[in-house]
């Protein structure tokens, strides 16, 4: 397989794995929203670092690691459950005039970014779906650099380009509405990731 059409694959891998509209997927609109495409796109960022992390453990083939995270999955899930809880509560209350349109907020961006990306790190299953994957274009295991960096970095950019649609037809969106319609949106917002945070808790029991 040549390094390009890897690369190739790896991207689409990494737009499917971000696809799924999920509690991440929530927040970042609701960022891009709120506080401008800026901020969601680097929130989205967070969730492409997390994959290609976990594209890089797959494809080295790092069992020692996937096996820690799949090991204290309960506590890990629990944490994530936690923090999506207050993410979600953060996310009902926050207000609409905080959006700056789209001046540079370095603050705020690097939270963006941490928080998802300590979400996304949450879900050690993933691991799992890039393996099953990796295992069909049979790369996984792989101790080329070359192959390594090419899929990790396909991986990278094929989320990365999936935030960056997002958080461009959210901004578009969030140009075109009101202080109000946004209020609706944090607290709708925040009630999703609420009913998330609260079905990752029950699924530990």
């Amino acid at each position: 397989m040549t390094s390009v059409l890897l690369f190739l694959k790896s991207l689409m891998i990494g737009v499917a794995i971000a696809a799924p509209v999920g509690p991440i997927g929530i927040l970042c609109i609701q960022r891009t929203l709120t506080y401008g495409k800026r901020i969601g796109f680097l929130s989205g960022i967070g969730a492409a670092t997390a994959d290609a992390l976990f594209g890089l453990i797959a494809v080295m083939g790092l069992t020692m690691v996937s096996g820690f995270l799949l090991d204290h999955q309960f506590w890990i899930q629990l944490w994530g459950g936690v923090f999506l809880l207050l993410l979600g509560w953060k996310t009902f209350t926050s207000q609409p005039a905080a959006k700056l349109l789209d001046e540079p907020d370095t603050n705020s961006s690097v939270k963006g970014f941490v928080s998802v990306f300590l979400l996304t790190l949450t879900n050690p299953m993933t691991i799992l779906a890039f393996i099953a994957i990796f295992g069909v274009f049979r790369v996984a295991g792989s101790e080329d650099f070359v192959t390594v960096l090419t899929v990790v970095s396909g991986v990278f950019s094929g989320s990365a380009l999936w935030w960056w649609g997002l958080a461009f037809i959210s901004g578009w969106i969030g140009s075109r509405i009101g202080s109000a319609s946004l209020r609706v949106i944090n607290r709708a917002a925040g009630i999703v990731l609420t009913i998330f945070s609260v079905l990752f808790l029950i699924d530990l029991l």
